[in-house]
């Protein structure tokens, strides 16, 4: 088998202490020659090289992955593998997509994609971790979005009946559709006289030359007449992931038109959800083995919950009930179990604070960057200042250009603004899987409904009931809480000779 050598040092110090390059690439020999793996390539460098580090790891993955006869990475210890905060992400997830093998030579063990034990929880611990945070730095333009709903704004294409402005400033913005507009509100009037289908109405609208956004210019199907009838939009909310806000823009329609609309809907004998906002433990997380439908909950009696597959599918002749309290049994044996001793807490909470130490790291080096960058807009908004006073450029062109750059200057201070929102996040997530680890059944056992659900949610997943027995799995890292209580055998220190999987 195929590997690869990866030697790193951070400090002078640790080069006279015995953990030189030389000195490391010389132990991975060994180890690799004692187990048999032939050594493809060996990357090595300082962490004195700066801003390079990064794109030196990232040659050593690219070489993995280009190379797939190469299935074993050698590293020092973990520390040594994952210096820079967001190596622990990239490793993890070439462990299980690409089925690299890691091994840890100095600290005695090793890991690849069907580990388990108590490393194998030690180590998804720091990646989830990681991968929280990362994740919350992300998440730009969901930001960005939000603060713009916020404000009133659209932040997609119009909708059928609106057209798109730019004043001369540059600002976007949006009016009725001079064209369209009338014939939408032709669409409300006609439906609530509670007279005319959506199939008449479309073939009105066919003959009046209504026609979509789209550049085809078809005309509307049943579907989007459906859409916008449904859509308050144009009475002055918008409607994004299940959230109404007000928007800035002139409205088509009254409210009083929309809901007189909808109660034409609600005459055709649809039947209303009735569970969605009743607090199940279970609600829209557990699919049937069988039919893979939803399963719904129902309450009986008033407070007894019961579970069965909607049958959508039509597969099952017979319905089944299950009782909520039933299904809660196997979560509740799990949760005894994912409980750590103390060794195992505190050697949890040494592998955070080093996880701290790399996120402080990450954040030192990005901020200085962003600082950097808003210095430079700010300074080529003097210069274009500059620029029209001396009368070398227009108005026009100095207000498209100024607002050019205080638009980046603005998306810098959220970009810096996440950082503190995610280091808050960062040491939650920390503070609950310490908890958890600790006392996942207490938690549990004392939480409301709600509560219960946002905790299995936090836990659980693959969620499928087999007749009348719920199977799940633990989300990572408590899987691994759960491999290292069954799995005694995998403990920190074991044997480096164990062989690894072929």
């Amino acid at each position: 088998m195929k590997a690869v050598i990866l030697a790193r040092v951070s400090t002078t110090r640790q080069e006279e202490e015995g953990h030189s390059l030389p000195a490391q690439i010389r132990r991975l020999q060994e180890y690799a020659k004692k187990k048999g793996f032939e050594i493809a390539e060996t990357f090595s460098f300082s962490e004195s090289a700066g801003g390079k580090i990064r794109k030196k790891f990232e040659e050593v993955m690219t070489y993995i992955k280009t190379h797939k006869d190469v299935k074993v990475l050698l590293c020092e210890n973990v520390d040594r593998a994952t210096r820079n905060f967001k190596d622990a992400v990239d490793l993890d997830e070439m462990r299980k997509n690409e089925g690299l093998e890691i091994h840890f030579v100095q600290d005695g063990f090793f890991i690849n994609k069907n580990a388990t034990g108590n490393q194998m929880f030690m180590w998804e611990a720091k990646v989830f971790i990681a991968k929280q945070y990362l994740n919350r730095l992300s998440d730009d333009v969901k930001r960005s979005n939000e603060q713009k709903l916020q404000n009133g704004e659209w932040i997609n294409k119009p909708p059928i009946g609106y057209i798109g402005t730019i004043d001369p400033k540059g600002n976007k913005g949006m009016i009725p559709d001079p064209l369209k507009s009338h014939l939408v509100v032709k669409i409300f009037e006609i439906y609530a006289t509670g007279s005319s289908s959506i199939l008449k109405i479309k073939e009105t609208m066919d003959a009046l030359g209504l026609r979509g956004n789209t550049r085809d210019n078809k005309p509307l199907c049943k579907s989007q007449i459906h859409y916008i009838l449904n859509n308050p939009y144009y009475y002055g909310l918008m409607r994004v992931n299940g959230q109404l806000y007000e928007h800035k823009y002139e409205p088509l329609i009254t409210k009083q038109l929309f809901d007189r609309v909808q109660e034409v809907f609600s005459g055709y004998d649809k039947k209303p959800f009735r569970y969605g906002c009743k607090p199940f433990v279970f609600r829209a997380m557990v699919r049937c083995s069988e039919c893979g439908c939803l399963i719904g909950g129902e309450l009986k009696k008033g407070h007894y919950v019961y579970y069965s597959c909607n049958n959508y599918k039509k597969v099952h002749k017979q319905r089944v009930y299950v009782k909520e309290i039933d299904m809660l049994e196997p979560v509740r044996r799990v949760l005894e179990k994912i409980k750590l001793t103390d060794q195992q807490k505190n050697e949890l909470i040494e592998d955070f604070k080093k996880s701290d130490k790399s996120k402080n790291k990450f954040v030192s080096a990005k901020l200085p960057e962003l600082t950097a960058e808003f210095d430079l807009y700010e300074t080529r908004k003097s210069e274009t200042w500059n620029k029209y006073v001396d009368k070398e450029i227009s108005k026009e062109m100095y207000d498209k250009k100024y607002k050019e750059y205080d638009d980046k200057q603005n998306a810098i201070k959220t970009q810096m603004g996440k950082f503190q929102v995610a280091d808050v996040e960062f040491y939650t997530t920390i503070n609950m899987i310490v908890a958890l680890s600790q006392r996942a059944e207490e938690i549990f056992e004392s939480s409301e409904p709600h509560e219960k659900r946002a905790f299995a949610n936090f836990l659980l997943q693959n969620c499928q009931l087999e007749g009348e027995k719920l199977k799940f799995e633990l989300k990572s890292p408590f899987d691994g809480a759960l491999s290292a209580h069954d799995c005694s055998n995998l403990l920190r220190g074991q044997d480096s000779n164990l062989e690894p999987s072929r």
